[in-house]
């Protein structure tokens, strides 16, 4: 099994790389961390107790609890954004979830993310599916922790695409110093992207089938991303759901989900303009070595198999 961090900002699409990766038997999901972004830092960590009481709070593979940690309320240096537009003012509009119960630990997130590397025998992919502040704070508060990194599979930036300004993805956007810290940190970095993500969508029509299974995870997951697409719809004209941080945990499940190429990433923070541009040197005019694993290519089937699986496991197993 490949052992991972799951650092995110739930979010819809947030909830759904959760439950993709505490429903796969390929992942041994060590923790779930918390960070402001798609809503206040209060409101994504509350998003994440009330989806892992969904749940039943356990990894399916190893039948272990999940840790929750919350982390950062605000980014390195720049104010919070965040998108109510799209997820709504809960974070999580579309459905009643739960009422949380599931607690945190004593410690933050910054610090869990540190002790977990530090104690573990071998080697975490750590999957930041939100702004990276923790991760950034987490390597310049104890930097030997790097050694224990197998990988960083990211949701973030693109290529071609934007969607919070002309040049810029909203994760990148929302801390991008931390960005910075994260791309230059010297370890193997996979960026998924809009480029992908926004191709990755769980139409209306398959949602619509969803909501018909009326099972325990479905019949709650399904109004959900009715909630997310029509959202997507009306803000991009994106004509269903792109579940953009769950394809990040399917490249860990599946290498093959995304086809990569080896680029320069560099991260603007300065300019007004482009602050939060992901700087892909595609045509290789800058002569800097490659640092990231940029994904272009989406095998779209393959990644709703792999999502629309999740579902029907936490259906049958919370029933």
């Amino acid at each position: 099994m490949k052992k991972i961090i799951l650092d995110c900002d739930p979010g819809h699409d947030d909830m759904m790389a959760i439950m993709l990766a505490a429903s796969n038997p390929e992942i041994d999901l060590l923790g779930v961390t918390t960070v402001a972004g798609n809503q206040t830092g209060a409101k994504t960590f509350e998003n994440a107790r009330k989806i892992l009481t969904l749940i039943g709070k356990k990894d399916l593979a190893t039948g272990k609890e999940i840790p929750l940690a919350r982390g950062a309320d605000v980014p390195l240096f720049k104010p919070l954004t965040v998108a109510p537009q799209i997820h709504g003012s809960s974070g999580l509009d579309g459905a009643e979830l739960p009422a949380p119960d599931v607690d945190a630990l004593e410690i933050d997130a910054v610090d869990f993310i540190i002790k977990t590397l530090n104690e573990s025998n071998e080697k975490i992919t750590l999957v930041p599916t939100g702004p990276l502040t923790n991760i950034a704070m987490a390597f310049l508060k104890a930097p030997a922790i790097k050694n224990k990194v197998k990988e960083i599979v990211l949701m973030g930036g693109a290529v071609y695409d934007s969607n919070i300004t002309p040049a810029a993805e909203f994760n990148i956007y929302v801390d991008p110093e931390a960005a910075k810290i994260v791309f230059d940190s010297g370890l193997p970095v996979t960026m998924i992207g809009l480029d992908v993500t926004n191709k990755s969508l769980m139409t209306f029509p398959v949602i619509e089938d969803m909501i018909g299974w009326n099972g325990p995870a479905s019949k709650i997951v399904g109004p959900l991303m009715k909630f997310f697409a029509q959202a997507n719809k009306d803000n991009f004209g994106i004509d269903g759901a792109p579940v953009h941080d769950a394809l990040a945990v399917a490249r860990v499940i599946d290498p093959s989900v995304v086809e990569c190429e080896f680029l320069n990433v560099d991260i603007e923070t300065a300019s007004e303009l482009t602050r939060g541009q992901t700087l892909a040197d595609l045509y290789k005019v800058t002569g800097k070595e490659p640092n990231v694993d940029v994904a272009l290519k989406v095998n779209v089937d393959r990644f709703l198999e792999l999502l629309l699986g999740a579902i029907r496991t936490l259906d049958e197993k919370l029933k």
